[in-house]
């Protein structure tokens, strides 16, 4: 009787426990869905943040693609156009004329003028003597510039004015002479009368002097150029 009284209370109990365990599933399967769909749509957050931040990279993308395109670009087109210009001949200029073997810039090739008188050297012609108490002597000079050389020449020809000058040397002058009043290239000293004495014995020989005044405005220095 004992037997039969227990087993509703333990089919009640069974009952019980299978029900709980229904119950447990079930808040697991719920949680576990719950999780699942939470998980989803993190994902799908996820995927929506990936392509938006996506859009962009796609325009730096671009950009980066259309700054090469437009840096090739520019570059061929500059190498092209630089490479053109180099190739293309520029206008040519006129050559100028080679002057003429022997000539010198600024030669006098004509009689010169008062402004261009070499303003330290003249050609003597003659000498006049002056009374003895002045001290002095007469050089009949004319003024010049040194010309251009001419092909058959080893030297430049002093042009001269073709007017008479005088000017007075002191007879106490410090005087070189070289060729053909001396035997010699090179300056050496001679007297004011033996200077006198050459150019009255060759009159108008033009030979070449270079001077210096003194004071008094007579010339004290006097040395003959040498012309070859």
């Amino acid at each position: 009787m004992k037997v039969n009284r227990l087993r509703p209370v333990v089919g009640a109990l069974m009952a019980a426990a299978t029900l709980t365990a229904v119950l447990t599933g079930c808040e697991k399967g719920g949680s576990a869905a719950g999780e699942t769909a939470a998980s989803a749509g993190a994902a799908k957050s996820a995927g929506t943040t990936a392509g938006t931040t996506a859009e962009p990279a796609g325009s730096v993308a671009t950009e980066t693609s259309t700054g090469t395109s437009a840096g090739t670009s520019a570059g061929t087109s500059t190498g092209t156009s630089a490479g053109t210009s180099k190739a293309k001949p520029s206008a040519a200029t006129p050559a100028t004329p080679a002057a003429p073997a022997g000539s010198a810039p600024g030669c006098a090739d004509k009689p010169p003028t008062p402004d261009d008188y070499d303003p330290d050297e003249f050609a003597l012609f003659r000498i006049e003597e002056l009374p003895a108490d002045t001290g002095k002597v007469n050089l009949v000079i004319q003024h010049g510039a040194w010309g251009c050389p001419g092909e058959d020449t080893d030297g430049a020809p002093f042009v001269v004015s073709g007017e008479d000058s005088r000017w007075a040397l002191d007879q106490a002058a410090y005087v070189t002479a070289v060729t053909p009043i001396t035997d010699s290239t090179e300056n050496r000293r001679i007297g004011v009368q033996e200077l006198i004495d050459w150019v009255d014995a060759h009159p108008d020989s033009g030979l070449v002097f270079r001077y210096e005044t003194g004071d008094d405005g007579a010339i004290h220095r006097l040395e003959q150029v040498f012309t070859p």
